[in-house]
């Protein structure tokens, strides 16, 4: 028998659920009555819980805002339910996606013109290996790539990202590739 109810409420409990059963990963729509789902991504970022963005828009604007919310993936809902399950197991062990349609075209088209709502951390902190490091995160490619292109294992990779991701006090991959583009260390390929 489906259910009824009040997507405003719904949002509001889920924010409370969270702080209560403190989840690993959250499924948030983006558009949803009274509170849209990037505000409850922002009001859910202080949580442990990581939040992966499941919406039908495919549109630019929603994926900035979410990743600058503190989400941690953006999916369509035309995604197969095998690819959501992984997308889920992903997110939960700490690392972050965008749908393949939205990544080339959002760090293309929007990277050099979107406004910096908050000044980006400092990337002094960070050794030249590890500047290295989030370039190649910036440029899309995976620990596997960054390790043959280095010449080192997976395994230093990993160390590496996670120290970058410590010293710029961020989540996950997708918020060290945001913050990469608005200091500047990597620049957008023309369209």
């Amino acid at each position: 028998m489906p259910l009824a109810f009040d997507s405003s409420r719904v949002v509001q409990g889920t924010i409370e659920l969270a702080a209560r059963l403190d989840p690993d990963v959250i499924l948030m729509d983006v558009r949803m009555p009274e509170l849209d789902g990037v505000e409850a991504t922002r009001r859910l970022a202080g949580s442990k819980a990581r939040v992966l963005i499941l919406t039908t828009f495919d549109l630019d604007e929603y994926v900035v805002e979410a990743l600058r919310a503190g989400a941690s993936g953006f999916l369509l809902k035309d995604v197969r339910p095998e690819q959501l399950v992984e997308a889920v197991r992903v997110v939960a062990a700490g690392e972050a996606l965008l749908a393949p349609t939205v990544t080339r075209r959002l760090l293309d088209r929007f990277a050099a013109s979107l406004p910096v709502q908050m000044a980006p951390p400092s990337l002094d902190v960070l050794t030249a290996r590890e500047l290295e490091i989030l370039r190649l995160l910036a440029t899309g490619n995976s620990n596997q790539e960054i390790a043959a292109e280095l010449v080192v294992s997976e395994a230093t990779v990993k160390t590496h990202v996670s120290s970058v991701l410590r010293k710029l006090g961020v989540r996950d991959r997708v918020q060290a590739v945001v913050i990469a583009y608005d200091t500047g260390l990597v620049r957008p390929r023309s369209i």
